[in-house]
């Protein structure tokens, strides 16, 4: 889940990552593949694909996966490889906007999957452009915490660069720039030497939206769940701000 408060950071989402390892490993492989096929198997000339193969590294996707995920999309093996990226909008219980970024061979299947998942736990599917207005596209890229670097060394390297802000998350820095930015942002952050986790293009929220309650807090992580866990889905991007109260209570209840 992308676009909401810090509880992306605790244990609960880690858990909810581990437990979902498996369609975390084939939504990276499908990732690669996509970024070869639109610009080629050489991850020094295809930035994308060097993003997307760093990520599945982290997440432990064995070398031998990622390797044949890199042929198949540039079409080495002779097969074929025919995705659609489609962004379907809706609310979550509380008035929680919701963007749902799908990678799939089969529409009709992505659609019926993601209007099921959406009617039983509680989420309304939205028109097109009726909620896509409240996010814009920027550039994510995150930086761990550690000795070095520090704030002031992130904010030296990154601002002329274009980065536009740079969140210290307590455990991790978020630097935020202009899409078209990204890659050069996250090229002074390697030439700098600084290790980084994710360097994304993601739809970031204009307003949030802040749950105080926390069965309604519950209810809108259900539903991000079961979103996350259809194998179309690649992304979920919401607008939801947990209340510290609400963080607290729910780190309680996942001890």
């Amino acid at each position: 889940m992308s676009g909401h408060s810090k509880w992306a950071t605790t244990k609960h989402k880690k858990a909810v990552i581990d437990a979902k390892r498996a369609k975390s490993f084939a939504k990276l492989i499908k990732n690669i593949e996509v970024a070869a096929k639109i610009g080629g198997p050489d991850p020094a000339g295809n930035p994308t694909l060097a993003d997307a193969i760093q990520k599945a590294k982290k997440t432990s996707v064995p070398n031998d996966n990622i390797d044949r995920a890199v042929k198949r999309g540039a079409g080495l093996t002779g097969e074929t490889i025919d995705y659609t990226t489609i962004m379907y909008e809706g609310y979550a219980p509380g008035g929680v906007a919701l963007l749902m970024e799908c990678l799939t061979d089969n529409k009709n299947r992505a659609a019926a999957e993601v209007r099921t998942a959406m009617s039983r736990n509680g989420g309304n599917m939205a028109d097109p452009g009726s909620v896509a207005f409240n996010f814009e596209r920027k550039g994510v890229i995150i930086v761990p915490h550690g000795e070095t670097p520090t704030e002031d060394e992130v904010l030296e390297v990154v601002l002329d660069a274009g980065a536009e802000e740079v969140i210290d998350h307590g455990e991790k820095f978020e630097i935020r720039t202009e899409a078209s930015d990204m890659l050069a942002a996250r090229e002074a952050i390697q030439q700098a030497g600084f290790e980084y986790d994710q360097a994304e293009a993601e739809f970031v929220p204009n307003v949030k939206v802040e749950i105080t309650d926390l069965e309604t807090a519950q209810k809108v992580l259900k539903l991000i769940d079961a979103l996350e866990d259809l194998d179309d889905i690649q992304n979920v991007y919401t607008n939801l701000d947990l209340s510290d109260a609400v963080e607290a209570q729910l780190a309680e209840d996942d001890d």
